[in-house]
């Protein structure tokens, strides 16, 4: 009878674990948290990632390899912290600089327009100064929303920061012994460990997949158009660009695919259609390597991932998109631990 109850109550826990995770999950995305939890769960599995390749568990006091671990943690953070400041200044430096792309994209429009419909041509500004006068004249209609954008980043800066510093606790809470926990307590933390292992997974895959994807298109920028006698400008900037926008799956690809494709019309035409073929073949790469590398890591196919996208997009918008293959590998996994798939 006594083993009857118990399992009764821990089905009970179970279940009110999987609400609270699917709570949490939609909270994050309805409450536009989802900066502050990838943040989190990076800086969590990079010390997760780092430690298990040292030897972290020779240390048999567990003082040191408390400070070990917190001395691991504080390394990731500012390594982070330092990447992201370098991203952000190589963009604004003279050799990435991101104005001068924009600047870039909007002239070769602007010079491409006599190639385009005259139905298009019509909503199409005739010159720079006039596009400058519509621009200003929406500044002026827009000045709360502009104002928003300003303390909207500001917000997301500052959740993510967050983010790294719980992700930093969670990491030190982990290597920390002697801790009681109850059922509930116990099947949350098995809900918990179960996303962060579909975040490495995805994650992971996915810069795997951006690495490559850039490769190529680090190769095709700077030695096969060059060897054809065609140098295209800001090649360095749409290089980084095409990395990290491929860390958004599909979506990222195509902007920054669309970005190549227009600095290649400022060249001519032939060259335009050249890049969007070459850009199309790596997309066909790319849908290989996320059916193979993604698909076999969390046991799903290409269309199931982008079908998942689809959904989460249309519910709630690219953080949508950006959560959507974490989300479906935690689900996926969950419903095959309950062999239920």
């Amino acid at each position: 009878m006594t083993k009857n109850v118990n399992l009764a109550d821990t089905g009970r826990m179970d279940i009110a674990a999987y609400l609270l995770a699917a709570g949490a999950l939609w909270f994050v995305l309805a409450f536009h948290l989802l900066p502050a939890l990838l943040a989190g769960l990076l800086v969590h599995e990079l010390v997760y990632v780092v430690a298990e390749r040292l030897p972290l568990k020779a240390l048999k006091n567990s003082r040191a390899k408390l400070i070990a671990v917190a001395m691991l943690t504080i390394f990731v953070v500012t390594l982070l912290i330092a990447v992201s400041m370098g991203v952000l200044a190589f963009f604004h430096s003279g050799a990435g600089s991101l104005s001068a792309l924009l600047g870039k994209l909007a002239a070769i429009l602007d010079q491409s327009k006599a190639m385009l419909p005259a139905a298009i041509q019509a909503h199409i500004p005739p010159d720079s100064e006039t596009l400058q006068q519509n621009l200003v004249a929406w500044l002026r209609a827009h000045i709360p929303e502009v104002q928003g954008f300003g303390k909207e980043a500001a917000t997301v800066t500052a959740r993510v920061l967050v983010g790294m510093i719980v992700g930093a606790l969670v990491s030190l809470h982990v290597v920390q012994h002697g801790h009681v926990r109850g059922p509930l307590a116990s099947a949350l933390l098995a809900r918990a460990e179960r996303l962060a292992q579909a975040f490495r997974r995805v994650v992971f895959a996915q810069v795997k997949i951006s690495f490559i994807n850039t490769l190529f298109t680090l190769v095709y920028l700077s030695v096969v158009l060059p060897l054809a006698g065609i140098h295209l400008p800001l090649v360095k900037t749409m290089t980084a660009i095409t990395f990290i926008l491929g860390l958004i799956p599909v979506v990222g690809n195509l902007i920054s695919n669309a970005v190549i494709v227009i600095v290649s019309l400022g060249m001519s035409i032939q060259v335009a259609i050249a890049s969007l073929v070459f850009l199309v073949l790596i997309h066909k790469l790319e849908y290989f390597l996320n059916a193979r590398i993604v698909g076999e890591r969390i046991n799903a196919r290409a269309w199931e991932l982008l079908l998942a996208m689809l959904l989460m997009e249309a519910a709630f918008g690219l953080s949508g998109v950006i959560a959507a293959p974490i989300y479906y590998a935690y689900l996926k996994a969950e419903l095959t631990e309950k062999k239920l798939l």
